[in-house]
């Protein structure tokens, strides 16, 4: 899709596209980040999985943290927090390592396991990076929840993968128009970062009759 590293998008864009198109673009396309305590946390737990010196050998395992992937067909590029190498005979060659080793891709977020699959279609991206630089099959992965403690197995459906396939084609397409989708109001607006830039700007000077009517006949013109 892409034909210069310039134009590729940041991998963990997936997961804001699929939650809120229009946070996506406020922050890939204009630059706007707010933080808080969610974020925040986030970050740290990020930022301790994503420690390139805590890098671990045990006997058939291989523990690889920050490992930068991108692919040339999803024009997408990013960091895997934590990919764990299992010696298997269905595995890749690795440099400097005898014998043949399956990439098993971990995402770490804090919270709970959601309602939608942004989580799963980020990992599955991931997956799908790996895939293109090992010239591999990936089928398996999982996410780690902060609040839960436990992994959380993706299988890598091919209804995620043709979800993933098209959610990339839609950013490039909204990056190359540079528009930033109109709100979109509902329940995730109040834990979303970007609220006090998002919201305001609607809301002032109209009435609450007034934000509604013109909810409902956006939604209508995009019908």
């Amino acid at each position: 899709m892409s034909d210069s590293e310039d134009d590729f998008l940041a991998l963990s864009g997936i997961q804001h596209f699929r939650y809120c198109r229009r946070q996506w673009a406020l922050i890939h396309l204009e630059g706007q980040w707010r933080e808080n305590y969610r974020t925040a946390d986030g970050r740290a737990m990020h930022q301790r999985a994503h420690d390139r010196a805590e890098r671990e050998s045990r006997g058939d395992l291989l523990i690889a943290r920050g490992m930068r992937v991108f692919s040339e067909e999803l024009g997408i590029a990013g960091e895997c927090d934590v990919v764990e190498f299992r010696r298997a005979a269905g595995g890749v060659p690795l440099s400097n390592r005898e014998g043949l080793w399956l990439p098993f891709p971990i995402e770490y977020k804090r919270g709970s396991p959601k309602d939608i699959p942004a989580d799963a279609l980020q990992l599955c991206a991931q997956a799908m990076c790996l895939e293109f630089m090992l010239c591999c099959e990936i089928r398996q992965g999982a996410l780690f929840y902060g609040e839960t403690r436990r992994r959380e197995r993706v299988e890598f459906t091919t209804a995620l993968r043709d979800e993933v396939r098209a959610l990339t084609g839609e950013m490039h397409d909204l990056a190359r128009s540079g528009h930033t989708p109109r709100v979109r109001p509902n329940r995730g607006c109040n834990a979303c970062s970007l609220k006090e830039l998002c919201l305001p700007k609607l809301l002032r000077g109209s009435s609450a009759k007034a934000y509604l009517e013109r909810v409902v006949r956006e939604q209508c013109d995009d019908c």
